[in-house]
C-alpha cells in the first residue's frame, strides 16, 4: 500500500471516530433536553393545578367539595411524579439524588400516619352525626305537633354526650373513638420498641395517645430543604422534582389536618413556602387563606376548619339554646316553629355529612395507596440498581 493510501485509511478511521463522538454528544444533549422538558412540564402542572385551587371562592375554600378537589390535585401530581421517577429510574441510586429520594421515602412513612389520623377524624365526625340524628329523631316531624318533655330530655342527653365528644380533642378522643379506628394499611403487630429508630412512626392500626399530628407535620416540614444549585445540576434537575413533590405532600397533609379533626392538631407548624418555584405563588396564597381562617374568633376554638363542621357547630348551638330555654309544656305555636327551624338545620347538616363522608374516606384511602405505591415502586427500582 502506498503512503498516500495508508494516510487516507488512518484519516478515515479518525474521522469515523469523531463522527461517532459527535453523534453520541448529540444523543446525550437531546436526552438531557428531553429530561429538562419533562421536569419543567411536571412543575408547570403542579403550578397550574394549585393555581386553579387557589382561585376558589371564600365560601368554597375548606369545604368538603374543596377538600375533594385538593385530594384530586394531589393524586394527579403524585401520578406525574411517579412517572418522572420511573422514567429516570437509572438515576435514582446515583448521588446526590439517592439521598433526596431516600429522605422522600422516609417522609412518606410519616405521611401514612397522618392519613390514618385524618381517617380517625372522619370517624369522629360520623360519631357526632349519630348523636345529631338522635336529636333529629326525637323531634321527628310525625310527632312534632305533640312534642313533650320526654322528647326534650332525650334530645338534651344526646346533645350533652355530643358536647363531651367534641371537647375531647386529645388523649380522651383517641380512647372514645378507639372502637372505630381503622387503618388504610395492615395492622402492625410489632410493639413500639420494635419500631425502627428515626422514623417517628405510630402504630399503623391506630395512632397512640402520645402521637401528635402537629409534631409529625413539623418533622416533615423540618426535613424539607431545597436542593442547592450544584445538587440540582448533579442530579440533572431531578432533585427539584423530589423536593416539589415532598413539599406538595406536606402542604396537602397540613391542609387536611387543619380541616379535619386530628389528634393534637395545631396551626403552629412552622414552614415557609419557597418563592423560587413557580408553584410557590398559589401555595403561598392558599397557606395565607387557611391561616387567616384559623385566626377568626369563631374558629379559634373549633374542632376543625371544615366549613361543614362550622355549620354543624352552629346548628348544635341553635338546638341546644332551644332545648335549654323550654321549661314549660305544652309548647306554644311559636316554640313549635322554633323547633321545626332548628331540626331542619340539624337535618341539613346530617345529610351533608351522610353524603360526603363515604366519598371522602374513599379518596383518603386512594391517597394512602398512591403514596404507598410510589414508595414501593421506588424502593424496588433502587434495590435492583444496587444489586
Amino acid at each position: 500500500m502506498s503512503f498516500g493510501g495508508f494516510r487516507r485509511s488512518v484519516m478515515s478511521i479518525g474521522n469515523d471516530r469523531s463522527i461517532n463522538q459527535v453523534h453520541s454528544m448529540d444523543v446525550n444533549a437531546d436526552s438531557s433536553s428531553e429530561m429538562h422538558c419533562e421536569l419543567g412540564s411536571f412543575e408547570h402542572q403542579v403550578f397550574r393545578r394549585f393555581r386553579a385551587l387557589s382561585g376558589s371562592s371564600a365560601d368554597e375554600v375548606l369545604s368538603l367539595n374543596w377538600v375533594f378537589k385538593l385530594l384530586d390535585v394531589f393524586i394527579a401530581c403524585q401520578e406525574d411524579f411517579k412517572a418522572v421517577m420511573l422514567e429516570n429510574a437509572a438515576d435514582l441510586s446515583n448521588p446526590p439524588l439517592d439521598r433526596f429520594v431516600t429522605e422522600f421515602f422516609d417522609m412518606i412513612v410519616k405521611a401514612l400516619d397522618i392519613c390514618n389520623a385524618v381517617r380517625d377524624g372522619v370517624e369522629k365526625i360520623r360519631a357526632w352525626c349519630k348523636h345529631l340524628e338522635i336529636v333529629e329523631t326525637a323531634f321527628d316531624s310525625k310527632s312534632r305537633n305533640v312534642i313533650g318533655e320526654g322528647q326534650f330530655r332525650r334530645a338534651k342527653k344526646s346533645l350533652t354526650d355530643l358536647a363531651m365528644l367534641m371537647l375531647d380533642d386529645n388523649k380522651e378522643s383517641s380512647c372514645v373513638f378507639a372502637y372505630g379506628n381503622r387503618s388504610f394499611g395492615y395492622p402492625n403487630k410489632r410493639k413500639d420498641n420494635q419500631q425502627k429508630a428515626g422514623h417517628s412512626r405510630s402504630l399503623s392500626w391506630s395512632v397512640p395517645n402520645s402521637w401528635s399530628a402537629s409534631k409529625q407535620l413539623q418533622l416533615i416540614a423540618n426535613g424539607l430543604i431545597p436542593p442547592r444549585g450544584h445538587e440540582v445540576s448533579a442530579a440533572n434537575g431531578l432533585a427539584n422534582a423530589v423536593y416539589t413533590m415532598g413539599f406538595v405532600l406536606m402542604f396537602v397533609l397540613w391542609a387536611l389536618a387543619s380541616a379535619i379533626p386530628c389528634q393534637d392538631r395545631s396551626f403552629q407548624v412552622h414552614f415557609s413556602v419557597p418563592r423560587q418555584f413557580s408553584w410557590g405563588t398559589p401555595l403561598n396564597s392558599l397557606h395565607t387563606r387557611i391561616m387567616d381562617e384559623s385566626k377568626k374568633r369563631e374558629r379559634k376554638n373549633g374542632v376543625g376548619l371544615l366549613k361543614e363542621i362550622q355549620q354543624m357547630e352552629k346548628s348544635i348551638n341553635l338546638v341546644t339554646d332551644l332545648v335549654d330555654s323550654v321549661n314549660q309544656f305544652p309548647l306554644t305555636e311559636e316554640q313549635k316553629e322554633e323547633v321545626r327551624t332548628a331540626v331542619q338545620e340539624v337535618s341539613q347538616v346530617c345529610n351533608v355529612f351522610k353524603n360526603g363522608l363515604d366519598p371522602l374516606e374513599r379518596q383518603l384511602r386512594e391517597v394512602f395507596r398512591k403514596i404507598m405505591s410510589c414508595r414501593t415502586a421506588g424502593l424496588e427500582v433502587m434495590g435492583r440498581a444496587l444489586s
